[in-house]
């Protein structure tokens, strides 16, 4: 059996939320929120380079995780983390947007719209990665036509 090291492990599972019982995705969704947080994260030149490397990182490590623990395995949350950072892209940071772009990006990446739900048949962690991706990029229109339309900030 492959096995996980330990900075494998922590970051595929973002932080071990990965390992919490129930709801691991949306503890994962948390994390990425929290690091959102940390002041300047928000900013472009920090955040595209982080979402992009945790991208590639995350296709590597969710293949191990998917080898040890199954097929999209909870256990393995970088998803969600990428994902949660991809819906904030460019939105202005207020408590209020943070946790509508949040439930937002939860319900799309449960429901999985066309074409997230078939992309998740790509082989190893480009299945775990890009559904979270496109149910993101969904989520990332869906909150910038509200703060654009209605003027949410």
């Amino acid at each position: 059996m492959k096995q996980i090291n330990l900075i494998e492990k922590i970051t595929g599972s973002g932080l071990f939320t990965g390992y919490i019982p129930f709801a691991s995705g949306t503890f994962g969704s948390l994390v990425a929120i929290f690091i959102y947080w940390i002041p300047g994260f928000e900013q472009l030149h920090i955040m595209l380079p982080a979402i992009v490397i945790l991208f590639i990182y995350g296709v590597y490590v969710s293949s191990k995780f998917e080898k040890i623990y199954g097929k999209d395995a909870s256990q393995c949350t970088v998803d969600e983390i990428v994902g949660t950072w991809i819906s904030l892209i460019a939105i202005p940071k207020s408590i209020l947007l943070t946790l509508t772009t949040f439930f937002i990006w939860r319900a799309l990446d449960i429901i999985k719209p066309f074409p997230a739900r078939s992309s998740e048949k790509l082989p190893g962690g480009w299945g775990i990665m890009i559904d979270d991706v496109i149910s993101a990029f969904y989520s990332l229109i869906i909150v910038h036509l509200i703060v654009y339309t209605f003027g949410v900030y």
